[in-house]
């Protein structure tokens, strides 16, 4: 049976630093308050004048160049992003044309915080359906771009960084094995950002009152997120006959420390399998799964059950389970 099976891992991460008590020089926060309540220390922030479209090419750079493949091999590029490069065209066009994949389609996928997971599934269909045979999926957020530094509720939570993986065909027994996604747009409500779309485009008014940032309503999203993070990925594994026995690692959304160790409880999974990078990098969105398993790929070995699992704005969630592919 064909499958899709990771074979590099890439990640760009921004030299710039932003600690909790630099924070503190900008809002009404402490660095015992920020870590109490979300597990970091500290997140990276790129510079003015770049943007998604910069570190998400470093980041595929960085995968082809562990795999030791050419642009060129790359038929799909599919960018997950909050903050695109522009409205359009499409980041992922950006990237294929930065990093010289000629011969590539691709596009963006925007679900919040769960683009990534999602365009992993999308790419993986199309490699076990014979359409693609190898594709780059990158989670790339800028999210110093959309946030609020006189909010202390959202700016101690969201960084900036990108994780990419290069997906090839495989007939082993190891790859993408299966995934579910659900979606409730009634969650629009609790996470999301009041303007800059169709409804309320850009105006002298809308940036006077400060409506182009992340809005979030936090104990409504993190009641959700433990809630729905944890069954969707307990679904997947009683779909397919999986104990917290067979599981190597459990790789979920670096959304809130509180939330990680609440859903890994909720599927009886001890700390130690569970993969969290959260108290370095803090929220970088789309990047916060392919960066798990960028920092933990030394520790993996080929076979390795990893069931993936994020909860994001609108409201979106999903759980894959992937078998290590090297």
């Amino acid at each position: 049976m064909r499958r899709a099976a990771i074979t590099a891992v890439g990640a760009y991460l921004p030299e710039k630093r932003l600690t909790n008590a630099d924070l503190e020089r900008l809002v009404e926060t402490s660095d015992e308050w920020i870590l109490e309540r979300t597990g970091i220390k500290e997140r990276r922030i790129l510079p003015r004048g770049k943007g998604s479209a910069f570190m998400a090419t470093e980041a595929a750079k960085d995968a082809l160049r562990k795999r030791g493949l050419p642009p060129e091999a790359i038929d799909l590029v599919i960018v997950a992003t909050v903050t695109p490069e522009h409205p359009f065209p499409a980041t992922a066009n950006i990237v294929a044309d930065a990093i010289g994949a000629r011969r590539a389609w691709g596009f963006d996928v925007e679900a919040a915080c769960s683009s990534f997971l999602y365009a992993l599934s999308v790419a993986a269909d199309s490699i076990a359906a014979g359409r693609v045979e190898r594709a780059l999926v990158i989670g790339s957020d800028k999210m110093s771009s959309i946030i609020d530094y006189r909010d202390r509720a959202t700016c101690v939570i969201f960084g900036d960084a990108a994780g990419a993986v290069l997906l090839e065909p495989t007939e082993e027994e190891v790859g993408v094995m299966d995934y579910l996604h659900q979606a409730d747009g009634s969650g629009c409500t609790f996470l999301h950002m009041k303007a800059g779309g169709s409804v309320l485009p850009p105006s002298v008014r809308t940036v006077r009152n400060r409506l182009h940032y992340v809005y979030q309503e936090g104990r409504q999203v993190f009641k959700h997120a433990v809630v729905q993070m944890a069954a969707v990925a307990e679904a997947l594994m009683k779909k397919h006959n999986l104990t917290a026995d067979d599981i190597a690692f459990f790789v979920p959304h670096q959304a809130n420390k509180r939330i990680i160790e609440a859903a890994a409880e909720r599927l009886r999974l001890p700390m130690e399998k569970v993969m969290m990078n959260i108290e370095r990098y803090g929220n970088t969105t789309s990047a916060t799964l392919p960066l798990c398993l960028y920092d933990y790929e030394g520790q993996l070995k080929k076979g390795d059950n990893l069931i993936l699992a994020t909860f994001g704005g609108g409201f979106t969630w999903g759980a894959l389970w992937l078998r290590w592919a090297y």
